[in-house]
């Protein structure tokens, strides 16, 4: 049986359990939680090993600049059309309609926003050890792109150093494959835990919440990524979403764009062709900066908050929310519940109750599934695209 196959039945078994058990499987949490830490155990050393031998693979500056202008040029028109369609969605069905909330004292605020200068200087690690153990995932991508490129410039010493790499990459690898074997008994936790806790009824006032939510990220995936990827790298819709399900029912389960970095590479690497240097910086990347599914969700988002408080969202306002979420979303940690983090932003963009936060958290695992599928998708979607146009895409037969 295939490891999706194993996971499948996990995530199946553990939504029935939950049902059935109710909060009371509580119990079965710390095998969750124990999964998530392998995982996250895996993202630093495998972002830092990967990035290195893929910037000194690339090795030609001219094509290291043009890898990383298409793939950020790729995220910023997805996320774009993500916080669209949020909008668009959130105008549609309404979701917050009818609840006639009201504000009892004065609002609360959010906490200010680092400044674009702010946001620049804290991409350079001042210690890179520390940055590492301090889980900054940006930092440590920063580094790991000057390493890389510095690599090059060693000449033969370089190349010692890309060799050692080059074997701790592929350790990393052979880790992930490990810690894999332990994803079917993880997700059925995490899914039991979700399911137990929540329950059906949470659903029931804010379905139209979700039901907006999950159809917009439906649309994401169906419309522009199966357009991308069939348009610019001639692959089939069907291929694609067949050879990366692994990574995307995993990204559903643990609500970490970050945790599933490791299987979305294997998968896009072994399942789409994707080759090793253009996976190893698209995707890590990726998993820092690209949040479709959050920015999605911060634009239904935002809409919710304004009809429960009946406050009117012009069109002015909205444009505000979409240039908003975009900038908000790249600088999303891949962790789960940083999208709720980064709706009060959004909020204070267009002036609106960050009480209104309060009531999305409740839903919020529910919702962070969804947006975190979507997220890993598209890393995907990217590295495909990118490497059709680099000559670096493999056709693989299964």
């Amino acid at each position: 049986m295939k490891l999706f196959q194993k996971v499948l039945i996990g995530f199946v078994l553990g939504a029935i359990l939950g049902a059935i058990w109710g909060p009371g499987i509580v119990w079965i949490k710390p095998v969750g939680t124990i999964f998530i830490s392998l995982l996250k155990m895996l993202i630093i050393p495998l972002i830092f090993a990967t990035l290195v031998v893929g910037v000194a693979s690339i090795a030609e500056p001219k094509k290291l600049g043009r890898v990383a202008g298409k793939t950020i040029v790729y995220y910023l028109i997805t996320t774009a059309f993500a916080i669209s369609i949020g909008l668009l969605l959130g105008n549609i069905f309404q979701p917050g309609a009818g609840m006639n909330l009201v504000l009892e004292g004065p609002a609360k605020e959010a906490a200010g926003a680092p400044s674009l200068v702010d946001t620049i200087v804290n991409l350079i690690p001042k210690n890179p050890i520390g940055a590492m153990a301090d889980g900054k995932v940006l930092q440590v991508i920063v580094f790991a792109l000057f390493f890389g490129y510095a690599m090059t410039k060693a000449g033969e010493k370089g190349k010692a150093v890309l060799h050692f790499f080059e074997g701790f990459a592929e350790t990393m690898y052979k880790l992930t494959g490990i810690v894999m074997g332990f994803a079917p008994y993880g997700v059925f936790a995490l899914i039991a835990t979700t399911v137990g806790t929540h329950g059906l009824s949470v659903l029931v006032p804010f379905a139209k919440l979700i039901f907006a939510v999950y159809i917009g990220v439906i649309i994401q995936a169906v419309v522009i990524y199966s357009g991308m990827t069939s348009i610019l790298a001639k692959m089939s819709p069907i291929k694609f979403f067949k050879g990366f399900s692994e990574a995307s029912l995993l990204a559903f389960s643990t609500c970490s764009s970050s945790a599933t970095l490791p299987v979305s590479m294997r998968c896009a690497q072994e399942n789409l062709g994707v080759s090793p240097t253009i996976s190893s910086f698209v995707q890590p990347l990726g998993a820092t900066i690209n949040m479709d599914g959050t920015a999605l969700y911060q634009g239904v988002c935002a809409l919710f908050v304004a009809q429960a408080y009946g406050i009117p969202l012009g069109f002015g306002a909205q444009l505000t929310v979409l240039l908003t979420a975009l900038l908000a979303s790249i600088g999303t940690a891949g962790v789960p519940g940083a999208g709720l983090v980064m709706l009060t932003l959004v909020l204070t963009s267009v002036g609106l109750p960050l009480e209104g936060v309060a009531l999305i958290a409740g839903i919020d695992r529910i919702l962070d599934m969804a947006r975190t599928s979507c997220n890993v998708t598209g890393d995907a979607a990217c590295a495909v695209v990118v490497a059709k146009t680099e000559g670096e895409l493999v056709e693989v037969k299964k």
